[in-house]
């Protein structure tokens, strides 16, 4: 039987997974359900041969390592495989967005971004123990709790774990056309607060308008966009009512950028702000950065690799970019052959429309049970 024989030969099993994991729903902030749905899959690797190393937390989901066929024997170094079970949606709205298995389509929260990729791990390597094909560098399967919103501990153990491997597969959707991804932007979150003097609107010259300060300080950052940088202004909030002059207001901004120049770019421009209004103070924090995923040899001969399996399974795949973050960027800063975008094929990350392809389902774990056998 070859591999892909065996993932057709499971496809309803893949499927009964991946239904299993979305209705264990697991927001990021929600300790115990992500924790309630690390459980659930961790189960379902009974009768693998592997090594489970848990990892605990108090503020977020626990992180785990699983490592097969051992972590006590990772020579030669292993392949790091990066997977999250966290998502965006908040417990509750699997009764709004229901499990749905509609023709070709698999609908519910999170079902793309990115418990499809959890399922695609798990019968990539159930595939390489049934069939014998035991991969030529051991395998690390990182499961992180808090991937859309980042952690301190999750970036110190994904990092940890990419000095010790060859190479990092990482199982986010891939673009809808299918391709993988060689390059992302990276990210910067800012947070700009502003503090003045309330007073009453019909006396506005007494005050300091902490909002209008954080409006006019936006309207200047517009330039910014350009050179394939992106800004959104994600959240504003300030002021209690139409006839006060507000004394403080906050703005967090999302920014998306190619190259470490352009974030020192930005910093630099952020670190220059002075206020607008006579007598309101400003303050300038940053929240978190991710860096870009930037396009390099080892990387790019990790997708020739890629190309030639999927080949040899009838697939031609292609190498494209999203404006995106993701843990990938992460170990590609530190110089490790980063491939990404290997998870399942669909659309909707984020959005009630959220869908994978079921056919992407058995080919993508194919795909990378024969890229660890070969790697």
């Amino acid at each position: 039987m070859t591999v892909k024989e065996y993932m057709a030969s499971h496809r309803k099993d893949m499927v009964d997974l991946l239904r299993g994991l979305v209705v264990h729903e697991s927001p990021t902030g929600d300790k115990k359900a992500v924790d309630d749905c690390s459980r659930f899959f961790l189960s379902r690797l009974a009768g693998l041969e592997h090594d489970l190393l848990r990892i605990p937390q108090k503020d977020i989901g626990d992180l785990y390592v699983v490592g097969y066929p051992r972590l006590s024997d990772l020579s030669p170094k292993p392949v790091l495989i990066l997977t999250h079970i966290d998502t965006v949606w908040p417990v509750g709205c699997i009764k709004d967005m229901p499990w749905r298995a509609l023709g070709s389509k698999l609908r519910g929260p999170g079902v793309l971004d990115m418990k499809a990729g959890l399922v695609i791990a798990l019968f990539a390597l159930k595939a390489l123990a049934g069939l014998s094909l035991r991969p030529r560098r051991p395998v690390m399967l990182f499961i992180n709790s808090a991937e859309e919103t980042g952690h301190p501990a999750a970036y110190r153990w994904i990092k940890r774990l990419a000095l010790k491997s060859a190479c990092v597969l990482c199982l986010e959707p891939a673009l809808p056309d299918g391709s993988l991804k060689v390059r992302r932007k990276g990210r910067l979150v800012v947070s700009l607060r502003a503090r003045g003097k309330a007073a009453h609107a019909g006396s506005p010259h007494l005050g300091a308008n902490a909002l209008e300060e954080v409006i006019l300080q936006l309207v200047s950052l517009a330039d910014l966009r350009s050179r394939g940088t992106t800004m959104n202004i994600g959240f504003v909030s300030g002021g209690t009512q139409a006839n006060v002059v507000p004394d403080s207001a906050r703005a967090v901004l999302d920014f998306r950028f190619r190259k470490e120049q352009d974030k020192d770019r930005i910093l630099a421009r952020l670190r220059a702000l002075s206020p607008r209004i006579r007598g309101a103070k400003l303050q300038t924090a940053v929240e978190s950065v991710t860096p870009p995923m930037e396009r390099s040899h080892g990387s790019l001969a990790l997708f020739r690799t890629a190309s030639r399996a999927a080949a040899r399974q009838g697939l031609h795949l292609k190498a494209g970019q999203t404006g995106g973050g993701s843990d990938a960027s992460l170990a590609a800063s530190l110089g490790l052959p980063t491939l990404d975008g290997l998870g399942a094929v669909g659309s909707g990350i984020h959005a009630e429309s959220e869908n994978v392809l079921l056919p992407s389902l058995p080919q993508r774990a194919a795909l990378l049970a024969a890229l660890l056998a070969e790697l």
